[in-house]
């Protein structure tokens, strides 16, 4: 485990076990005030009352195989409005990077129609 500074002493990062985790409200916090309190995707203060989410600097669907992206150090505060619209841009880049992976294995576009014989004549009687 990381040991990240906060307030003069060291604690132990928070890593979720799995990607689903939610990350508890102290988490939430030291998150909050580690960034100071500003968006990390509008890069302004997050003003008392707004809607703020925490945010995965680093996607998880971007993580190799084995490592654990759901964790304090790979999180940011940001705005609720902005932060749909990243993960909307994020999703439409997930779809093509997945999309070009199946058509390098040859399983994408599946065909409607598949190829047919013509019933060629046969060339000997």
């Amino acid at each position: 485990m990381t040991k990240l500074p906060t307030n003069g002493r060291s604690v132990t990062e928070w890593v979720g076990k799995t990607p689903d985790s939610i990350p508890p409200a102290h988490v939430r916090l030291r998150v909050f005030e580690r960034h100071g309190g500003i968006c990390h995707i509008a890069k302004r203060k997050i003003m008392a009352g707004e809607k703020w989410e925490l945010e995965h600097v680093k996607p998880l669907w971007q993580a190799a195989p084995g490592e654990n992206l759901n964790r304090e150090s790979n999180m940011a505060p940001a705005l609720a409005a902005p932060h749909k619209q990243k993960t909307a841009e994020e999703a439409s880049m997930r779809a093509k990077e997945r999309r070009q992976r199946e058509k390098h294995l040859g399983i994408y576009p599946k065909s409607k129609f598949p190829l047919k014989s013509r019933g060629f004549e046969p060339s000997r009687r």
